[in-house]
């Protein structure tokens, strides 16, 4: 099944999941990334800087990881399309009103965006009126 791309369709279906548990990010030179891979991270990006892993706080503090600041991570559970157009700025708008920092990764089946831990059930609250809103 291809994922939705109508704009009212996926922001009236977001359903905005906070996923237990707080990530982080850190880089780590990309010929040890099979070093870190038991450290289970939930992204991997090269950068000509480094590979950045998205992981577990808990695995980086473990590791002695020089990491981010911990974030919580909001999925959401809507099956959007690659190649839908306008539901990132939507999302990022409405956690521009509040004043919440928005990392947002974009994997084949849903988005998710990484916000500041203390940040996140506001996060969640403004993701979630977006949705009614639209629906």
């Amino acid at each position: 099944m291809s994922g939705i791309t109508d704009l009212s369709t996926l922001l009236a279906s977001l359903e905005p999941v906070l996923v237990d548990g707080e990530f982080v990010y850190a880089t780590v030179p990309p010929e040890t990334m099979h070093d870190y891979l038991a450290l289970k991270p939930i992204g991997l990006f090269f950068e000509k800087e480094g590979l950045t892993l998205i992981l577990p706080r808990e695995a980086a503090e473990k590791a002695e990881l020089a990491s981010s600041a911990p974030l919580r991570c909001i999925t959401m559970m809507v099956h959007s399309s690659l190649e839908a157009v306008g539901m990132t700025a939507a999302m990022a708008a409405a956690l521009t009103k509040e004043g919440v920092s928005a990392n947002v990764v974009a994997a084949n089946y849903h988005d998710h965006i990484f916000v500041p831990a203390a940040d996140a059930e506001r996060a969640v609250a403004a993701l979630r009126a977006l949705s009614a809103a639209a629906g």
